[in-house]
Formats: structure tokens, C-alpha cells, sequence
């Protein structure tokens, strides 16, 4: 069997907290990744998901280098990332590209959709100088934008048109994988289907691997084969998305399945048991002992605040990777909470 295109492990992300004042000492580490593992094989989506502040946007930065990382491996096609250079980055980079969340924020309102997607083009000098306009439009018009519209600002465009900018500006190396932190949360929901479906044609297209993070788990289970579910900087269940959706065993997990609409459920009256979780997410800073949820699990014993539970194998699914995985001392199956969102096909 082939090498995974990313395999991460136990990869650590710590932020200094600084004291105030004129000298200013290290108080403490805001943990928002520490020690998780997962693989990606070539061609395939992985989605991350779980609540704002669990270390998901993190993870894709510190996968494409934005953030330098404390600890733990990544290897991307076989190339450990992690202890390289900036400098020694440069020949990877290409290779793995961010779609970020907000598409007003991450383009330039100074330039010209045309030179926003061809800077990726000169810098790598991937086609000849008199050719690259031509590239740009071929770009435009496979993401579905007018490509006579290259002259024209961002101001010029819709949140969605913007967006699609974004994944051609990504799409402009071609590379092997693509992080999208949150691509379509900042849209209408009328456009995120119109993006979402985009993403999928570009996936089958060009064999492009995507690490989708997300909140919205009915958008994950759409695009996403396998899934990885995150808590304070821990990923507590990972598996195909068939198990992950009907057979969930993590407490959390059951949690926010447990929130998602049922659409067919309201058709024929009732209700699915919904799962309210007491308390706040604990600070990163200071998280609980031995289980990081155990403070807002209702299945919480005297091991869960003395031992981490370890992220194991409960389970094989169907698809690529090491299976179902889930970390808890009392990870038990719970289908009374079955998610069946609705489709995001256009």
C-alpha cells in the first residue's frame, strides 16, 4: 500500500502568553493543537470539524508553515515538513494551498482580479511572461467566472465571486492539496452549495486532496468521504462519515450530531433527542486533566480526570485510512441521534 500524500503525528502547536509590563515573561501556553495525528491519502477529503476555538484553523496553518509548529511530524509526500526552513519550504509550497474563510478579507482591494491570480503564475514563473494572461483566463473560467472580467477588482464582485477568485488563485500551481478553512461559512447560503459543488468538480477533476474544516457538519458529510472531529485542540473521534454520522461513539461527537436539523424527522412530527452540553468550552491555557471533555460529559467518572484516553482503533470502515478511532474511556455507539442533513448538491 502507498504512502499517505500527508501523514501528521502527534503535531503540536503552543502560543506564548506573554505577562504585560515592560519586561515581558512567558506566563503560560495557549494549547491549541496538542497532539494530534491523522493521514490523507492522495485524491481524498478529510473533514475537520468541531466548535470556534477548537484548533482547526490552527491545524491548517500550521500545515501550510503560516505557523510555525512546536512539536510532533508532518510528512508530505514523504518530506517531513516540520523542521524546515522557510527558505527550504519554498519547493513544497506550491504543492499545498490555503482557500481562506473570509473571500473580502484575503484579496487584495488594490489589484485587479487578473493580477490577484497571476501573481502564483509569475512568481514560480510556472508558464512564459506573453502566456500568463492567457493561463489567468483559463483559471477564471474554469472556477465559472467571466474571464474577460480578469481586469476588474474584487470590489466588483459578490461574496461567492470572490470567493471562486480564491480557488483559482489556489488552483493557479496546481497543487496536490488543498487546506479550505471554513470556504463557504462567510456566504449566502443560496452560494455555498454553488461552491461547494465547485470544489467537488476541481477534486475530480485534477486529483486535488482537500483537509475541508468546517463547522457545518451537513456541508462535511456532503464533501467528505472521512471525517475528524476536534475538542480543545484534540481530535476525539476520526472514520468514515457513514460511521461517524449513524454509529457515533464520543460523547461530543453524539453532542453535535444531536444539534443538527433533521429535515426528514420535522416532516413526520417528533423530535430527536437533543444532547444540551452544560458549562463553557474550557481556556486552552489551563485545559482539564486527563480527558478534555470530562467537564461537560454526563459519562464522567474518576478516570476520566486522572487518565487521557488514548486515540484507538474501535472499527474498520470502508474507505481509506486507519479505520474508526475515538478517545474515551466509555465510547459507546448512541443512534437515537442520527444526523440526515440536507443534501448541498445543487
Amino acid at each position: 500500500m502507498s504512502e499517505p500524500l500527508l501523514e501528521v503525528t502527534d503535531l503540536v502547536k503552543h502560543f506564548p502568553v506573554k505577562s504585560s509590563g515592560f519586561v515581558r515573561r512567558t506566563i503560560g501556553q495557549v494549547q491549541a493543537i496538542d497532539g494530534i495525528s491523522f493521514s490523507i491519502e492522495k485524491g481524498e477529503s478529510l473533514g475537520l470539524v468541531g466548535e470556534s476555538g477548537c484548533g482547526k484553523s490552527t491545524t491548517g496553518r500550521v500545515l501550510t508553515k503560516l505557523y510555525e509548529p512546536t512539536s510532533g511530524s508532518m510528512k508530505f509526500d514523504g518530506v517531513d515538513l516540520a523542521p524546515l526552513s522557510q527558505k527550504q519550504m519554498l519547493p513544497h509550497r506550491k504543492d499545498i494551498q490555503l482557500i481562506f474563510q473570509d473571500p473580502y478579507s484575503s484579496l487584495n482591494p488594490r489589484h485587479t482580479v487578473g493580477s490577484i491570480v497571476a501573481t502564483p503564475l509569475r512568481t514560480r514563473q510556472v508558464v512564459p511572461e506573453n502566456k500568463t494572461m492567457d493561463r489567468v483566463k483559463e483559471l477564471l473560467e474554469v472556477v465559472g467566472l467571466n474571464p474577460e472580467h480578469y481586469n476588474r477588482y474584487p470590489s466588483d464582485f459578490s461574496g461567492g465571486q470572490r470567493q471562486r477568485i480564491g480557488i483559482a488563485r489556489a488552483l493557479a500551481l496546481q497543487p496536490k492539496l488543498m487546506i479550505a478553512d471554513e470556504p463557504v461559512s462567510a456566504l449566502d447560503v443560496s452560494i455555498q452549495a454553488q461552491v461547494i459543488n465547485l470544489l467537488q468538480d476541481l477534486q475530480r477533476e485534477f486529483g486535488i486532496a482537500f483537509l475541508f474544516i468546517a463547522h457545518d457538519l451537513a456541508i462535511v458529510r456532503h464533501f467528505c468521504p472521512r471525517i475528524a472531529v476536534m475538542y480543545l485542540g484534540k481530535i476525539v473521534e476520526i472514520g468514515d462519515r457513514d460511521t461517524i454520522y449513524e454509529r457515533p461513539h464520543h460523547p461530543y461527537t453524539q453532542a453535535l450530531l444531536s444539534a443538527v436539523p433533521d429535515v426528514k424527522q420535522a416532516e413526520v412530527g417528533g423530535r430527536r433527542d437533543r444532547i444540551r452540553l452544560t458549562g463553557d468550552v474550557p481556556s486552552p491555557i489551563n485545559p482539564p486533566s486527563g480527558c478534555r471533555f470530562r467537564t461537560r460529559c454526563w459519562k464522567a467518572q474518576d478516570i476520566c480526570a486522572k487518565e487521557e484516553p488514548p486515540l484507538l482503533q474501535i472499527g474498520r470502515g470502508p474507505s481509506a485510512g486507519t479505520g474508526h478511532q475515538v478517545a474515551c474511556h466509555f465510547a459507546e455507539p448512541n443512534t437515537s441521534i442520527i444526523a440526515t442533513p440536507q443534501s448541498h448538491s445543487a
